[in-house]
């Protein structure tokens, strides 16, 4: 029996791999260690940059907030004038609105817008046709009156002269009808005088002596005393007329200086207050004021005036400007510099319609003004604004 000869396949990747397991466990060639100096150079050089950039920041430290520049005035003491400025128009100081005391048909004006005319007088005629037969009739019942008292007085005169042998009853009755007729001649008279009077409102006279300004009314119109046929003015005497907010009411005054100025000319004239009115208007809350020219002059009625009254005069006083005053807790305060820091002084002012107002508490001449005090706090650093 043959006997199977067992063969043996060798594998050249198994063969290899122990050789390779075995170089693997070669003991491994390690480099030596590196030295620490530049490693404590990096360190080192990281450190410095880091205190120097903090130091750095706290020198400029950005997150605090730069001064603010600001513009400033030194306070001093200076001469001021309080003006208050208001707009009038020109009036004639003596006018009159004419009206008739009788109804009736205008027949007749005789003068027209812009005559000058005398007091007395005509300037119109209302038809009087029916009243001049009123007239004439009255006048009739005068003359008959008249006639009837004459009878009565010959009647008496004659019962008198017939003495004792007429009845007494007689003569009373005689001396009874002179007084009657005595007593109608006075009625007819009275009323031929009524007649007359209003026969001569039928012609209306001008009432002063002026310029017509307006007419109203025109020949053939019908009129009644309600209606203003025209307005007749004393242009010699020219004022200003206007009406002032009830706030400064206590501050005006007759006899107040002011300067005037009439629209379309660059020459002020000299005026001054001369009626303040002592009730304020209470729908407008106006005070009605008026001013006079200390020299006349000629201008149209209604022209616009520029008025600029003057209320105070100060050989020197504290002023400061409007937007340098801040009132957040209700009373007034200012700005002031003070070592690079803004510093709130309460103020007491003069309130007053003006780009400037007067101060008479809280400030001295040499204090520095910030003038413009929005969006600065108190106790903000801030930078005065170089001129």
């Amino acid at each position: 029996m043959t006997t199977p000869v067992q063969q043996k396949w060798s594998d050249p990747a198994r063969e290899a791999a122990p050789a390779e397991a075995s170089d693997r466990r070669l003991p491994a060639v390690r480099p030596s260690p590196a030295s620490p100096a530049p490693r404590l150079r990096r360190i080192w050089i990281v450190g410095l940059v880091l205190a120097g950039g903090a130091g750095l920041g706290f020198f400029l430290q950005p997150w605090a907030s730069s001064p603010v520049v600001v513009a400033v005035e030194t306070v001093t003491l200076a001469p001021v004038t309080r003006i208050l400025a208001v707009n009038g128009r020109i009036e004639a100081l003596h006018s009159v609105d004419v009206r008739a005391q009788v109804g009736g048909t205008l027949a007749d004006l005789s003068v027209v817008e812009g005559d000058s005319v005398q007091s007395g007088g005509i300037v119109a005629r209302i038809d009087s046709t029916a009243q001049q037969a009123v007239l004439r009739q009255a006048m009739a019942g005068l003359d008959a009156a008249l006639v009837a008292q004459a009878q009565a007085q010959a009647t008496l005169e004659r019962t008198r002269a017939l003495g004792a042998n007429v009845a007494r009853t007689v003569l009373e009755n005689a001396e009874t009808a002179v007084q009657s007729a005595a007593q109608e001649a006075a009625r007819m008279t009275a009323l031929v005088d009524q007649a007359q009077i209003q026969l001569g409102n039928f012609t209306i006279r001008a009432p002063m002596t002026g310029t017509v300004l307006a007419l109203n009314a025109d020949p053939g119109q019908t009129i009644d005393p309600s209606t203003v046929l025209m307005t007749i003015a004393d242009l010699g005497q020219l004022t200003v007329e206007t009406d002032v907010d009830e706030a400064y009411a206590t501050q005006l005054r007759a006899d107040m200086p002011a300067v005037l100025q009439l629209t379309g000319e660059t020459a002020k004239r000299e005026g001054r207050v001369s009626y303040v009115s002592q009730r304020v208007d209470a729908a407008t809350g106006g005070l009605a004021v008026k001013l006079v020219f200390d020299e006349p002059v000629t201008a149209p009625v209604g022209l616009t005036v520029t008025a600029n009254i003057v209320i105070d005069r100060r050989d020197a006083a504290l002023t400061v400007p409007r937007t340098a005053v801040v009132t957040g807790d209700g009373r007034p305060a200012v700005l002031v510099v003070s070592d690079g820091i803004a510093r709130l002084r309460p103020v007491t002012v003069i309130d007053w319609p003006a780009a400037r107002l007067i101060v008479t508490e809280g400030l001295v001449p040499g204090d520095a003004l910030i003038l413009d005090a929005t969006g600065i706090a108190d106790g903000q650093s801030v930078r005065v604004e170089q001129p």
